[in-house]
């Protein structure tokens, strides 16, 4: 039986790992479109974090040869989020996402402002900036050229 308390003290997500079909392939990607840095590197496994962290890693790639791409038909982890400091760096993260054919959609939260992407191997992602002062609005398409504007940005 479960019991509903206060929770088990989860603080935050440190880091994910994925199983990709070509770890070289997926390092390319993390790195050159997102920006991750390698923190360690094998010929099956890459380790890579968001630069200027302390954290020793906040994504994993493990090589698994053969594996099929995602099926959207079955239970499975839908997508992960990655939180951009300030809005232009959103816009900048759109920019590479489309250069690279891997954007695949945006919302306008109310609280949040999100781009969906995936990555090489099918694995949906989430880039998403925090509104200041955001009120919950359900999901609205995006239109992240007026909000650049509506900022002066």
């Amino acid at each position: 039986m479960i019991t509903t308390t206060v929770g088990i003290g989860l603080k935050r997500l440190q880091h994910l790992v994925l199983w990709v079909s070509d770890v070289d392939r997926s390092v390319r990607f993390y790195r050159d479109v997102l920006g991750f840095e390698v923190k360690s590197l094998s010929p099956r496994a890459a380790f890579l974090r968001i630069p200027g962290s302390p954290d020793d890693h906040h994504l994993g790639l493990f090589e698994q040869t053969g594996v099929p791409s995602p099926d959207e038909r079955v239970a499975r982890m839908y997508h992960s989020a990655w939180e951009v400091g300030e809005l232009t760096d959103l816009a900048r993260a759109r920019e590479r996402l489309i250069a690279t054919g891997s954007l695949v959609g945006s919302s306008d939260h109310g609280v949040s402002l999100s781009l969906y992407a995936k990555d090489p191997d099918g694995l949906e992602f989430e880039i998403f900036w925090t509104v200041p002062g955001g009120q919950p609005a359900g999901t609205r398409p995006l239109d992240l050229d007026a909000e650049l504007t509506r900022r002066g940005l």
